[in-house]
């Protein structure tokens, strides 16, 4: 979330913590996709939005992913209430005031995803790339939407060693997100979306890819970065 700007990107199940951190009187929520992981967070908003000044809530989302939500997320079965919010299809590139542009780009995932980049217009050296449920690979066509990206928000769902399921999950591997992030010549890069499963201390060895990309972090619950 950037809650001064009112976005945040995807809606899983730490969306209740979006409450205590709201600033705007809006809020866009971009979503990557669909998955349940990434939009059953938009069923808490009734209680998010609860006494709070917020007189506009905007969900973003590919246009062809509109109905699973409104369907199938919102069916009487399963959340009587319709949604408090307007869906609409997500634009290539939407301005978000402040001087701010966000653009989607696609990403390979089962079923399609998007990426996202925010740059503060006319200010390169303040951008933000967001890139969730994608198999890294040098190869990959994302590769030039995060070009020269000051920070990089990835996903690493799987240690070294697993890439088989990485590419059978659409999900990617330690070693070839730092090696996109070098590719990428990001300036600092935060992984996300980690295996939870994976309860140890040190759930990816950073040191492993010191020489490839050492200005890497794993991103905790409520870690709080300057953008």
């Amino acid at each position: 979330m950037l809650p001064e700007l009112g976005v945040i990107l995807d809606a899983g199940t730490g969306m209740f913590r979006v409450r205590n951190l709201i600033q705007t009187d809006h809020l866009d929520i971009f979503l990557s996709h669909v998955h349940l992981d990434h939009s059953v967070g938009l069923t808490f908003l009734y209680d998010i939005l609860w006494e709070k000044n917020v007189s506009r809530v905007t969900v973003h989302v590919a246009e062809s992913k509109i109905a699973a939500l409104q369907d199938r997320l919102y069916h009487p079965d399963l959340f009587p209430v319709k949604p408090n919010f307007d869906i609409v299809p997500l634009k290539e590139s939407v301005e978000l005031g402040k001087g701010v542009r966000l653009d989607a780009f696609p990403l390979k995932h089962p079923g399609g995803a998007d990426g996202f980049r925010l740059n503060q217009i006319g200010d390169a050296n303040q951008s933000l790339a967001y890139v969730t449920d994608t198999t890294a690979c040098l190869k990959a066509d994302y590769l030039k939407s995060i070009a020269n990206v000051d920070t990089l928000i990835h996903e690493c769902y799987f240690p070294d060693g697993w890439e088989n399921r990485a590419e059978l999950t659409g999900h990617s591997c330690l070693t070839p997100v730092a090696r996109v992030a070098a590719q990428s010549k990001a300036g600092r890069l935060y992984l996300v979306h980690i295996n939870p499963m994976n309860e140890s201390e040190h759930p990816l060895d950073l040191d492993s890819i010191y020489d490839v990309f050492p200005n890497t972090v794993v991103a905790k619950d409520e870690l709080v970065i300057d953008v």
